[in-house]
């Protein structure tokens, strides 16, 4: 058996949240790339439209449904339309979410609330609605943060705790969920790739990660994209429960 055969998903169903833009989008390309039949869930239905329509063109069976994971029913009706058009769901990513800069002791019960709302409390709702139809040898694979892993050296408490909260709660559903159900959690923590989320701190960023980090520089798409193939695939199925860092060494130093 050809190695790389254990990172292809041909026929299997993996539904993505966040994927209108971003790393989501680039997460979409490459899981279409390895053969995955795709539910697409985001906020923003054109930009949702639009990839699907790339996608589909070159070959892959794709659907979309908008969705707001802050919202429990959002969530329950993606896994119903994952489960009427494919007849199951093996691959949940969970890549939806939100940042913010703001000073702790500026921040209020609304802006921190909603931060946590859609990274932390999302990716749960996503998980429960999408467990019930996961046959055993699926994946969860939650998108998480260096940010919860050390200090971000920018004020961003809600970030960093959500991202933290992701990291604390993979472990739990790992620990539940792959023994009695045979779904694998794994959590995947980014550092600073170039997004639409980074894009006006860009040149401060730059400047940290040339300080900061072994690399000195941002990761790209395909950087991260080989990653989350590896935890969404049959490639780690000795796999769960665990962390895997993709940060040029930002949180080495």
């Amino acid at each position: 058996m050809n190695p790389l055969d254990a990172y292809r998903l041909d026929d299997r169903v993996v539904v993505l949240t966040g994927a209108s833009s971003g790393l989501g989008a680039g997460f979409a390309r490459a899981l279409a790339a390895v053969g995955a039949h795709l539910v697409l869930a985001a906020r923003r239905t054109d930009r949702l439209g639009k990839l699907a329509a790339e996608l589909a063109g070159a070959g892959t069976r794709v659907v979309t449904h908008t969705t707001d994971v802050s919202v429990p029913e959002d969530c329950r009706a993606v896994a119903r339309r994952a489960a009427e058009e494919f007849g199951r769901i093996d691959v949940l990513i969970n890549n939806a979410g939100v940042g913010g800069v703001v000073p702790a002791s500026c921040d209020t019960p609304e802006s921190f609330s909603s931060v946590i709302d859609v990274n932390l409390s999302g990716t749960f709702w996503m998980a429960q609605a999408c467990a019930p139809v996961m046959p055993p040898g699926s994946s969860i694979v939650n998108v998480s943060s260096v940010l919860g892993l050390v200090g971000p050296r920018f004020p961003q408490a809600s970030y960093a705790a959500s991202k933290a909260g992701v990291i604390g709660l993979t472990r739990d559903l790992a620990q539940e969920w792959s023994g009695r159900k045979g779904i694998r959690v794994n959590a995947l923590c980014p550092g600073y790739f170039r997004t639409e989320m980074t894009a006006d701190g860009a040149d401060a960023l730059q400047d940290l990660l040339a300080r900061h980090s072994i690399l000195g520089r941002f990761g790209e798409q395909r950087e991260l994209d080989s990653a989350l193939l590896f935890l969404a695939s049959p490639a780690s199925s000795y796999v769960t429960g665990t962390t895997l860092t993709v940060d040029g060494g930002f949180t080495a130093l």
